[in-house]
């Protein structure tokens, strides 16, 4: 199983937590911690067998709760070989679309994609020549809020836990946002800050930057703005032009948003207000 805790620090905490687990039979695989000193905060990820636990597993889960609780600690706890449920949101580009696929059937990617959903048909064929169901859903520019209530319904039908938009080039309503917050994950064809919104790639151009990248965040209500989760950059040469850009970039996209994806269905990312500690594998 796999145990994500945050709380405030104080002294003991790893003992108290991992005191608790032997206790009741669990044998620690993995463990990674890091104290905020300048937030005052503490991260804790636990891989643990729970093969010969004492207890089972939900009432693990209700004990630990008590524990949790006097700590005022946010935290999970899941099976770790549990594949993700996971939606995916695409419009019409297909590189981080297919990349995802095919990480995801080679056993990369912890995740079980329960539908791909899309407000243009062109890569219907690609989705089901991957075996997953597609789903073609307009979005009227004119009626924004009621044209994503499908989308969530799509969402609640599949219990999706992680929602991944692979190039999704609209904006999600911020109901929408809120309601899955921390379970959105998008990816930015830019190294944002910089070049936030359309066109990043020539805003880079023009500006002669000697690196480009790509940004995969969680997705709040403010545009482009939410925790960064992962991050990958490219070096620009002076003979490179926009159209260069855009196809290095799109490596670091694929990369970005992938290794964002992992991070997160394997229990490794831990969001601290507009931020992330994110125990790398």
């Amino acid at each position: 199983m796999i145990l994500k805790f945050a709380c405030p620090d104080q002294r003991g905490l790893v003992a108290r937590v991992t005191s608790f687990l032997a206790e009741h039979g669990a044998n620690i695989l993995d463990m990674a911690q890091f104290t905020d000193q300048l937030a005052g905060w503490f991260f804790l990820r636990i891989h643990f067998d729970a093969s010969r636990l004492d207890l089972a597993p939900e009432d693990l889960h209700d004990r630990f709760a008590g524990l949790a609780r006097g700590l005022a600690a946010e935290w999970r706890l899941r099976p770790a070989a549990r594949l993700m449920p996971t939606v995916i949101l695409v419009t019409r580009e297909r590189h981080c679309l297919q990349d995802l696929l095919a990480r995801c059937a080679s056993g990369e990617l912890p995740i079980s994609i329960r539908a791909v959903v899309s407000n243009h048909e062109q890569l219907q064929p690609v989705v089901e020549r991957a075996g997953c169901p597609f789903v073609f859903l307009p979005v009227d520019p004119a009626a924004r809020p009621a044209s994503f209530e499908p989308y969530r319904t799509v969402f609640e039908e599949c219990a999706a836990e992680l929602v991944v938009l692979a190039r999704f080039m609209q904006i999600l309503p911020p109901a929408l946002c809120r309601d899955y917050a921390g379970r959105i994950i998008n990816i930015h064809h830019s190294f944002l800050p910089a070049f936030a919104g359309a066109n990043p790639y020539r805003q880079a151009f023009r500006r002669g930057v000697k690196i480009i990248g790509a940004t995969s965040h969680y997705v709040t209500e403010d545009l482009d703005a939410g925790p960064i989760i992962e991050q990958e950059v490219l070096r620009v040469e002076h003979y490179h032009t926009p159209e260069d850009l855009v196809r290095l970039g799109r490596d670091c996209e694929r990369i970005a948003l992938s290794r964002a994806v992992r991070y997160h269905s394997a229990g490794r990312v831990l969001i601290h207000g507009n931020k992330t500690v994110v125990f790398r594998d």
